[in-house]
């Protein structure tokens, strides 16, 4: 899509009908998606007003953290202003008039084809690695060959009108993707207003015991930290960054003691957003502390 009005249009990283695509759909089904290549240039959409939202996938409860996002967040010039978890349902898509037992291949990415291992097993088919879920699908679709099958999403089919030989095939049920949703300008929510996730980055201080000074603000004042990965930058084996994601909102008591005490051991602290907690979390509403 490239005339749509930056106002009504939200970025996603892949093509029309992956699961970014759907989770975009899911919580802003008014606006227009913007597929794009890389997350650099979904960034880039947003910085350049191309796009007023960023629709970004964070992690998967079965793969992990999503591969350089990290990395990304911190310089991507955006701010997280919400969150959204989608359940993904994996669907075996083939061309029309495509029965299951014509299937002799598999496209997909790497990740869907891991996450429906026992159902390909069965199947007794090769898998193929393709770039992406809804990239396969449409592929698939160009072919037009009838042995040849995508695991991708229901709104893959949709998109590239493909039959569903096969739904829900993913082996844990509990297959779920968190996204961020950024922009450009901060959006803070209202103090107890409701639940809240405040999102940062942060290096530690060149001192012994640092993390765990830093974290100790956290445990006296209450404060439930939800993720903490580190990753190291600058290609240095001693340069570590953190990424955490807490309960609560900075201008709450207990929070704001906890982040004052984290800035006396830290060299670098940013926060990337604060941001109402999704219901998916389900959190007890927030009361000013």
């Amino acid at each position: 899509m490239t005339n749509t009005n930056a106002d009504n249009a939200i970025a996603f990283q892949g093509v029309l009908g992956a699961y970014s695509h759907k989770a975009c759909r899911e919580v802003y089904p008014s606006l227009a998606p913007l597929p794009c290549q890389s997350f650099e240039d979904v960034f880039d959409a947003v910085n350049q007003g191309r796009a007023r939202l960023a629709m970004i996938p964070i992690e998967n409860t079965v793969a992990g953290r999503v591969a350089d996002i990290h990395h990304l967040l911190p310089d991507s010039g955006l701010y997280i202003i919400g969150e959204h978890f989608l359940r993904v349902n994996h669907c075996l898509l083939g061309v029309r008039g495509a029965k299951l037992g014509d299937i002799k291949v598999v496209r997909s990415h790497v990740h869907a084809l891991g996450q429906c291992r026992n159902f390909l097993r069965r199947l007794g088919v090769r898998a193929e690695v393709h770039a992406d879920t809804a990239g396969s699908a449409k592929d698939t679709a160009a072919s037009g060959e009838r042995s040849a099958a995508a695991i991708a999403s229901e709104l893959a089919a949709e998109t590239y009108g493909l039959e569903i030989l096969a739904r829900d095939i993913e082996d844990a049920s509990h297959n779920t993707t968190r996204f961020v949703i950024m922009t450009r300008t901060a959006q803070r929510p209202v103090v107890g207003a409701g639940p809240a996730i405040t999102t940062f980055v942060f290096q530690v201080r060149n001192v012994p015991a640092a993390l765990y000074k830093a974290m100790g603000g956290f445990a006296t004042n209450g404060v439930n930290m939800t993720k903490l990965e580190s990753y190291q930058i600058g290609g240095s084996f001693t340069a570590t960054q953190f990424y955490a994601d807490i309960e609560g909102h900075p201008d709450e008591k207990n929070v704001s003691l906890a982040l004052e005490e984290l800035h006396f051991f830290t060299s670098k602290l940013k926060i990337l957003g604060v941001y109402p907690a999704h219901p998916f979390r389900g959190l007890e509403t927030n009361e000013p502390r």
